[in-house]
C-alpha cells in the first residue's frame, strides 16, 4: 500500500496538471499522450532492472520510479480527453457569464471531465497495484515477496496466497476507485436530484 500510495499520488500531481493545461488550452496533448504512452512499451521489469543499477537500488524509490513510469500514461491521457470533450458551449456560456479562463477551468471544465480523470486514475491505481509485485524479484518490497519466498522453496501453497493477496488488493483497490467515480461525477449527482428540485432550479 505505501508503494502503491506514494506512485499514485506522484501520477496524480504530474499528470492531471499537466493534462489539465493541455487540454484547456487544446495544443500539445497529442505529443504529450504519445510520450507518456512509452511508458506502456517500457517493460516493467526491465525499468526496475535499470533502476537497481543505480544509487537508488537500497531504497523503495527504484520501485516507486518505474511504477510512476506505468501509471502516468491512463491519467494524463483521460485527463487531457476529458478536457477536450467538455461541452463547448458550457464553456462559452460560463465565459459569455464573465468567467475568467481559471474560473472555466476549475468551475467548469474540471468538474465537467472528472469523470473521465477519475477513471484515467482507477486504472493506473489497479495497474500500480498488481505491478508492485514485480518488484520482488528485484529486491523490492511488496506482497510479491510472499510469492518469490514461496517459488524460492518450492511452496506452492504460499504462491498460490500470494497470489490470491495481490488479486483480492487489487480487487479492493479496484472498488473503492469506482465508488470515488461515482461520487465525483457531478451529472450523476444532478440525476439522483428530486424533479421538483431541478425544475425549479431551472
Amino acid at each position: 500500500m505505501w508503494l502503491t500510495g506514494v506512485s499514485l499520488l506522484i501520477v496524480c500531481g504530474v499528470a492531471v496538471p499537466v493534462g489539465l493545461w493541455l487540454g484547456h488550452i487544446g495544443r500539445g496533448g497529442t505529443v504529450a499522450i504519445n510520450v507518456s504512452n512509452i511508458g506502456r512499451a517500457v517493460p516493467t521489469f526491465a525499468a526496475l532492472a535499470l533502476l537497481f543499477m543505480t544509487p537508488l537500488r537500497l531504497s523503495d524509490w527504484t520501485v516507486i520510479i518505474a511504477l510512476v513510469v506505468f501509471g502516468l500514461p491512463p491519467v494524463l491521457t483521460n485527463t487531457y480527453v476529458g478536457m477536450r470533450e467538455v461541452d463547448r458551449d458550457a464553456v462559452d456560456a460560463a465565459r459569455g457569464m464573465g468567467m475568467g479562463a481559471r474560473q472555466v477551468v476549475w468551475k467548469v471544465e474540471l468538474p465537467l471531465a472528472m469523470p473521465l480523470i477519475m477513471n484515467g486514475v482507477r486504472l493506473a491505481a489497479v495497474q500500480i497495484v498488481a505491478t508492485a509485485t514485480v518488484a520482488a524479484l528485484v529486491a523490492g518490497g511488496g506482497l510479491g515477496r510472499i510469492i518469490t519466498a514461496g517459488f524460492g522453496r518450492g511452496d506452492r501453497p504460499q504462491m498460490i496466497a500470494g497470489a490470491i493477496l495481490v488479486a483480492v488488493l487489487a480487487l479492493l483497490v479496484e472498488a473503492v476507485m469506482e465508488f470515488a467515480q461515482r461520487r465525483t461525477d457531478p451529472m450523476r449527482r444532478v440525476q439522483r436530484r428530486p424533479l421538483t428540485e431541478r425544475a425549479a432550479a431551472i
